[in-house]
């Protein structure tokens, strides 16, 4: 191909990606190409506008490590990850879901703990949260014998492999649910936290005038054979940025309310007062059981 003009450019790409051998695979080549160059056009890219793009994808892919994950947080920002995460479920977007982002901080490997135990391993301050999760299938069953991760960030804001204060794997548990479909543990209340502002994801959020926060939620990872593997964030009703979420994550069947109890807990009068109680149902839709790849290790 000898170009003549621009469009001579985007139909000989296109050409090419047609001759893609995988079906998929070349569906998603040859939208991404048309798109991305009718982008280019309407957004008259300059040379230099150009460079510093390619620049910042560079950046993104140094920046993340073994604890960071920049591209989650740049998909999350964009909406991206809740656009690709409400098309692929509830009826393509048309009916209530509980699935969710991923996250950024998920882990393999989290200890297993009996039903109604504790998730700290290390002196973690702030106020107990007790929490019982029931998992249903679409009809409304219980679904028994489903393994659930749980992992959620501190009352300071931190998730364990941020902080050297905490131990490792704290505040994060994986439960079997019971013949009820239920997991019960014992944690303390999260809080909401700002995403790490100090890379490609920072400087764009400061460009737009954008808070960095996240509303403070409890992530869950529900696996299962013959039900596609649900991640899941459990929103607090309560927390000031759950309408303004930095990455787009909160749908209304996650939002659940953290109740608050001023006298002791009848069961563990070392928990202390105030302490809060968590109660919310998740559905698994039938689907592959297949588990995500950890963002972090």
């Amino acid at each position: 191909m000898i170009a003549a003009r621009p469009e001579d450019v985007t139909a000989a790409a296109l050409a090419v990606m047609e001759r893609t051998t995988d079906p998929r695979l070349r569906e998603i080549m040859t939208i991404l190409v048309r798109h991305l160059h009718a982008f280019v056009v309407e957004a008259r890219l300059t040379e230099d506008e150009f460079r510093a793009a390619t620049a910042i994808i560079n950046e993104i892919g140094q920046r993340s490590t073994a604890t960071h994950n920049e591209a989650v947080l740049m998909a999350g920002s964009l909406g991206v990850s809740a656009l690709v995460c409400l098309l692929n479920n509830g009826d393509g977007g048309r009916a209530p879901t509980s699935q969710n982002l991923l996250g950024p901080f998920w882990r393999l490997g989290s200890p297993r703990i009996e039903p109604g135990g504790s998730l700290l391993r290390s002196e973690t301050p702030g106020p107990a949260l007790f929490a019982e999760i029931t998992i249903l299938d679409p009809a409304g069953q219980p679904v028994e014998g489903a393994e659930v991760d749980i992992w959620h960030a501190s009352p300071v804001g931190f998730y364990e492999n941020q902080d050297a204060a905490q131990a490792e794997m704290n505040l994060r548990g994986k439960f079997t649910t019971d013949a009820a479909g239920r997991i019960a543990f014992r944690s303390v209340r999260p809080a909401g936290y700002p995403i790490p502002t100090d890379g490609v994801v920072g400087r764009l959020l400061a460009a737009q005038g954008r808070h960095p926060y996240r509303p403070a939620h409890i992530h869950a990872l529900v696996f299962k054979p013959g039900f596609k593997t649900l991640t899941a964030q459990i929103y607090d009703a309560d927390d000031p940025h759950l309408e303004t979420d930095v990455q787009f994550g909160v749908t209304r069947p996650l939002v659940a309310r953290l109740v608050a109890h001023d006298e002791p807990h009848p069961e563990a009068p070392d928990a202390g007062t105030p302490w809060f109680s968590l109660r919310h149902r998740l559905t698994i839709e039938p689907g592959e059981a297949r588990l995500p790849r950890p963002p972090i290790k």
